[in-house]
């Protein structure tokens, strides 16, 4: 008997209807020929290509009778990357050895790498090469201040050269980054709004929540669509000057996107990679003068003027080397901004600072114009010192309203922020003066319920650090689209009370 070799190698491409985010797996039968006779056992990492497209994979092993023997399943991950045809074919081999397998376990054990090693492991990252145990092991090595400058140069270039880069021709083109830690610091939309209403181009690429409860994408998207491709957000941007789109559609620096997507579950950041992140993605994007918000505060992501000035040096270490012109502005990291926190509440405090509201936050009012008017001051020509009067009165005359619907507009249509379903109201448990306020943990109360997946999701709290309460008054309203959700983090709530409150001098 003859048997076709191409019937015994190559299997049919189905598609598995799994969300596994940014992670191609593949799916195959334990008993499936072709498993058997490449030795794949769960967890491997595969080779699979279909046509002249090509992708590694991990592989689950499936034991039931939900996959043929003759068929190989796919993620929506690895099926949009391979966009299979009907009736397609995939073969499925061995890949070949990660290139920089050898620097990850010098990484790993302490050693210093070049440019060029750094180079060849972000190819190695954004071409699936490496599992998400060989990513995680990178993270974790690169972690605290385990990259040098030089690294985080190294770093910084690669993931550059891996990615698009726009060119948006001579000229000055803006860009503000806010190191985040800060719940309810969503000054992006109202700056940008700002910085285009006065004519400067600043096409802003933003990124969901990692460990916060909402990223400005996440915020914006309640109000406009942000999954615009290059095409769409270049067309925004020279209509309007100005854009808000999410990073992760448009892909400028992919790999940083996959180191994220390990970074959210470990739940802590490299200065390194921070610094890397955020600069890779302002280069491609095609910025020229960036201002970096720094909030500093004991439960910010910056904890003390120490770590401050270390990531402000390296942050303008990087700039220079990679032709930024870099500003950095240190804010007030002590207690939150605005007065909701999750992407929908946070929505309605910038849409109520753009329309100059009676009871718009005043702290989110202005630090968006401080931050504002140090980018304006950052653009050359600009007169030193009158930055801030500039945006206040763009903000003021509601010009800044104007072209913020104008870019919502453009982006695909302006939408209302939605309101959750449910509310419940934590009471102050004495009464006193509010001493200190913990970020960490209002946060982490608006996660637990539902935010950002749930974008109606978060808290409401107006309070500050030297308020007055009374026992009984409500410290602070959870929002939350299900039963459940609310319970979780009512319970967190009660356990760890994120207001300090003294009774001395109450």
């Amino acid at each position: 008997m003859t048997v076709s070799a191409s019937s015994h190698t190559s299997l049919r491409v189905t598609r598995a209807g799994i969300d596994t985010y940014q992670q191609p797996i593949a799916y195959m039968h334990r008993d499936c020929e072709v498993c058997r006779s490449e030795g794949f056992v769960a967890m491997t990492r595969v080779r699979i290509q279909v046509g002249d497209r090509f992708l590694t994979a991990t592989l689950n092993v499936v034991v039931n009778e939900q996959i043929a023997l003759d068929e190989v399943a796919l993620s929506e991950a690895a099926w949009n990357i391979l966009e299979p045809d009907v009736d397609a074919r995939a073969t499925v081999r061995h890949p070949a050895p990660a290139a920089s397998a050898g620097a990850l376990r010098a990484k790993v054990f302490g050693a210093r790498l070049d440019d060029a090693q750094y180079l060849t492991l972000v190819e190695d990252v954004v071409e699936s090469r490496l599992s998400d145990l060989e990513l995680a092991a990178f993270v974790s090595a690169s972690a605290g201040e385990r990259l040098d400058h030089g690294e985080t140069t190294g770093l910084t270039r690669a993931m550059i050269s891996v990615g698009q880069r726009l060119d948006w021709g001579e000229g000055t083109v803006l860009d503000k980054h806010c190191v985040g830690g800060l719940p309810g610091n969503r000054t992006t939309p109202i700056v940008v709004a700002i910085i285009a209403a006065l004519g400067y181009l600043i096409p802003k690429t933003s990124s969901r929540a990692i460990t916060s409860p909402a990223g400005t994408a996440d915020t914006m998207e309640v109000m406009a669509p942000v999954s615009l491709d290059i095409p769409a957000m270049r067309r925004v941007v020279e209509r309007e000057g100005g854009c808000i789109v999410w990073g992760g559609n448009v892909r400028l620096s992919p790999a940083d996107d996959v180191l994220i997507r390990i970074q959210r579950p470990l739940d802590f950041d490299s200065d390194g990679q921070l610094v890397a992140s955020v600069l890779s993605k302002k280069v491609a994007a095609g910025s020229t003068h960036v201002l970096i918000d720094m909030p500093v505060g004991p439960t910010a992501k910056v904890r003390s003027d120490s770590s401050a000035d270390s990531l402000a040096a390296r942050l303008r270490h990087t700039a220079e080397a990679v032709g930024l012109q870099l500003g950095i502005y240190r804010s007030d990291g002590t207690q939150p901004v605005g007065v909701g926190i999750g992407p929908a509440l946070e929505a309605r405090d910038v849409l109520k600072v753009l329309n100059n509201d009676a009871d718009a936050p005043a702290d989110l009012k202005e630090r968006a114009i401080a931050l504002a008017g140090a980018l304006l001051e950052l653009a050359p020509g600009s007169a030193s010192g009158t930055g801030i009067q500039r945006a206040r009165a763009v903000l003021h005359s509601r010009q800044a309203l104007a072209k913020f619907l104008a870019i919502c507009e453009a982006q695909g249509g302006f939408r209302e922020p939605p309101q959750a379903a449910l509310t419940a109201d934590v009471a102050a448990p004495l009464e006193g003066r509010i001493t200190a306020i913990d970020n960490r943990r209002l946060a982490r109360i608006a996660k637990l319920a539902g935010a950002p997946t749930s974008p109606a999701a978060g808290l409401e709290t107006a309070l500050r650090v030297g308020n007055t309460v009374q026992h009984g008054q409500p410290l602070f309203t959870v929002h939350a689209q299900s039963r459940g959700e609310l319970a979780y983090a009512l319970e967190y709530a009660r356990i760890n009370q994120p207001f300090s409150i003294s009774t001395e001098g109450a």
